[in-house]
């Protein structure tokens, strides 16, 4: 099964979206559809052997809009192609439109001032009120402005469903139309004691209105991509390549697999790749969160969008296009983008039944004020605005444009969240599960403790240590790593050593010109009669604080002792802090021993341990907790967490950490900063609160708005009756929707305290 994202034209509403997915799911091969109104997307499942793009584009097609396959230009250099130029095409269309509406309504409006006033106004020429003048000039706003919502309507009617254009097109068709039989047939009402009126300037207007609120909502709606435009925008424009021996700038998208990269100082990096010649720092604080610079040398890779800052150095382009680090990344914020929150089947549910209701309950209005009050006119002008001002388009808004601007702004805080149901499930969390190595510690062993019992003078402690490190550098041991990392931030020269070997579960020893270096564990030490008595209280401190210690013997004479522990991250235990304050359970799990683990949950502050627990056990202890009826996030980034991230109902990855973890997390926190937890607890419940707002609004604006388009305030608040006033608060309630959801943009994390 393959899965796509296409970018849609044409909804006005969101029961365009639901005639969209019916379209696309009637296409043999194709699995699963989800139509998002609020982004404008389609996510496609289908069988690649069944169906291709084109099938599911025509069936778009069929039903009245248009669908743009994402094209890797699109996530990679910012080219939106076809796809750009529909959303500029409409608006210009939709400007074009409002303005002529605009000037035509005005003059209608001033034309038909005497009749709705009853007044004389001796500047309003006799020909501006007369009903044919009205009449041709309303025409083009009716047809021309207008004519989307007949021709849509028109398809879903084929389709037998009914959309917020056909709501529309029958209201001021109603009143158009009405007019124009006055017009023809002004005896109508004369014959009844009734002075001729006509409603040539309700529909203008309220076609106009709307069309002005769906420009609002356009423009505002393309602004619920921000993110994906400033991740876009961090991209590289052109590459230098070295290519049959000449170096050539070609575009980004034209870097091929293999190529040779030519970066000078101050330059972006282009794409993805491995340096093979030259060196420089670079700054990556697009992907670690770090302000300081890394050096890089032959061998290190190096990430596209990241900046160098010193020297110039060639590199191998290892991915390209959308396989890049910035091109995954735009990938999983489009898809969070496009996807359904849980809360949002209630509107989609709502939606489905919404617009055959209001046509329903438009029929009834008007034969209740028609036949029973018998009010031709009320009766009008009553389903007139129960058709217009019932739009089902603030409910489909409420939810997608939230979580557009919620996953968006936490791309932008280094958070990839990968779709609506995680962000939503994650203002939910009882209980979080930390890993504690690479999560509360850094993720490698550090020298913390150099003990000697010959002293510091005449430099005795950096020759012991010279002397260590250079046999510790023949060990792939993760231990002796950090043996030779501190020699080299001691600014100690390693030494060349013979004799090395390695004793499984010992220690190693060398030699160094006349002198045998072991070192190793107290046993070996022991075994070799090496007399450790004299560092044995130091041994017992460092080992009861959590730490390994190893010895130093020279020429079998116990000359040192280290400590080396994974030292905890700086934020570790401020993020524990603040989140025990925001109500959260927090659990440390390792596979390191109780006593270990116990000393650093007392330093983090974390009260319950899960101490020695293997690999494969990790995701039991997980469900362990599940099954106290908790909702439990896991956070990891070792390939041993992937079974527990997947078992969690939240599961966070370090992205510092494996693929692994991170293909099988729901959320992963880019930099590895604790502090991402925080901000994603934070950013699901401002987005959920957001939405509940959304919702509110919309529902009440529906409940409250239909029953008093149909009449029900008449006897106390006449003047609420026009289809004008009903225009305007349809449009006003999606642009109030959309309006109040980019409010998340001013999101800001609270700081660690």
């Amino acid at each position: 099964m393959d899965t796509t994202t296409l970018k849609l034209r044409g909804m006005s509403c969101a029961s365009c979206a639901n005639n969209i997915e019916q379209a696309i799911q009637t296409v043999p091969g194709v699995a699963v559809a989800n139509v998002n109104f609020g982004a404008e997307q389609a996510t496609v499942t289908y069988d690649p052997q069944q169906t291709g793009l084109d099938a599911i584009q025509n069936a778009v097609s069929e039903a009245g809009y248009s669908a743009f396959s994402l094209q890797e230009s699109e996530m990679v250099t910012g080219e939106d192609d076809a796809e750009k130029a529909a959303r500029l095409a409409e608006s210009r269309d939709l400007t074009r439109k409002v303005w002529v509406g605009a000037i035509i309504s005005a003059v209608l409006l001033i034309g038909s001032l005497p009749m709705m006033t009853g007044l004389d106004f001796p500047f309003i020429p006799a020909w501006l009120h007369n009903f044919w003048f009205q009449a041709i000039l309303t025409a083009p706003v009716q047809f021309w402005c207008g004519r989307s919502f007949y021709t849509n309507g028109w398809k879903a009617l084929k389709r037998h469903t009914a959309t917020m254009d056909t709501l529309i097109a029958l209201g001021t068709s109603a009143a158009y139309f009405y007019s124009l039989f006055i017009t023809i047939n002004p005896g109508f009402l004369t014959a009844q004691g009734l002075i001729p009126s006509v409603y040539y300037e309700t529909a203008a207007i309220v076609i106009t209105l709307i069309l002005l609120g769906r420009l609002f909502e356009n423009r505002a709606r393309g602004q619920t991509s921000d993110a994906i435009r400033k991740l876009i925008g961090l991209q590289a424009r052109d590459a230098r390549i070295i290519r049959d021996d000449r170096e050539m700038e070609v575009p980004i998208a034209e870097v091929q697999l293999g190529d040779i990269v030519v970066v000078r100082p101050g330059e972006k990096i282009p794409v993805d790749g491995e340096v093979i010649e030259g060196s420089s720092t670079i700054d990556e604080a697009m992907v670690t969160g770090e302000s300081v610079a890394v050096k890089k040398q032959a061998g290190d890779e190096v990430i596209g969008a990241t900046i160098n800052k010193t020297g110039s150095f060639k590199f191998r382009a290892t991915r390209v296009g959308k396989d890049t680090f910035l091109a995954q990344i735009v990938k999983l914020v489009q898809q969070a983008q496009g996807s359904k929150a849980p809360i949002q089947r209630l509107a989609d549910q709502v939606t489905a039944w919404f617009v055959p209701a209001v046509i329903a309950i438009a029929i009834a209005t008007f034969v209740i004020w028609f036949i029973v009050m018998g009010n031709f006119t009320l009766a009008l002008i009553t389903m007139v605005e129960v058709l217009i001002i019932a739009c089902p388009c603030a409910l489909g808004l409420a939810t997608p444009t939230s979580v557009m601007v919620g996953t968006g702004k936490g791309a932008e805080n280094d958070i990839l969240i990968k779709g609506a149901e995680s962000l939503e499930l994650a203002h939910k969390i009882q209980t979080i599960v930390l890993d504690k190595t690479g999560t509360l510690t850094q993720g490698q062993p550090t020298v913390t403790d150099f003990i000697t019992t010959i002293g510091t003078a005449n430099g005795n402690e950096l020759k012991l240590l010279q002397l260590a490190a250079s046999v510790e550098r023949n060990s792939e041991h993760p231990l002796a790593e950090a043996v030779v990392r501190y020699a080299q931030s001691q600014e100690v020269a390693l030494k060349d050593v013979q004799e090395f070997e390695a004793i499984a579960g010992s220690g190693v020893q060398g030699r160094i010109s006349d002198q045998l270096i072991q070192i190793g564990t107290r046993r070996w030490m022991q075994e070799l009669g090496v007399d450790t008595q004299a560092l044995q209280q130091d041994k017992d401190r460092l080992e009861s604080s959590g730490k390994t210690a190893i010895l130093i013997a020279v020429n079998g004479e116990l000359q040192g002792l280290m400590g080396i522990a994974d030292v905890l991250k700086p934020s570790s235990a401020q993020a524990v802090r603040a989140l025990q304050r925001m109500g959260l359970e927090v659990v440390m799990m390792t596979g390191d021993n109780r006593q270990t683990a116990e000393t650093i949950a007392r330093e983090v502050g974390i009260g319950r341990v899960f101490a020695e627990v293997r690999p494969d056990q990790k995701a039991a202890q997980v469900y362990k907790l599940q099954s106290e009826g908790k909702i439990v996030a896991m956070v990891g980034d070792g390939i041993n967490d992937a079974p527990a991230l997947a078992q969690a109902q939240v599961g966070i990855a370090i992205g510092t950490g494996t693929d692994v973890a991170i293909a099988a997390s729901d959320i992963t926190l880019i930099s590895g900063d604790l502090q991402g937890i925080i901000t994603a607890i934070q950013l699901s419940r401002a987005t959920m609160r957001n939405i509940r707002q959304n919702l509110f609004f919309a529902f009440i604006y529906n409940v409250a708005g239909i029953p008093i388009a149909a009449g029900i305030l008449y006897p106390f608040f006449g003047w609420l009756l026009s289809p004008i006033i009903a225009g305007a608060a349809m449009a006003f309630s999606s642009v109030s929707v959309v309006t109040n959801a980019l409010r998340l943009r001013n999101f800001q994390p609270k700081p660690l305290a």
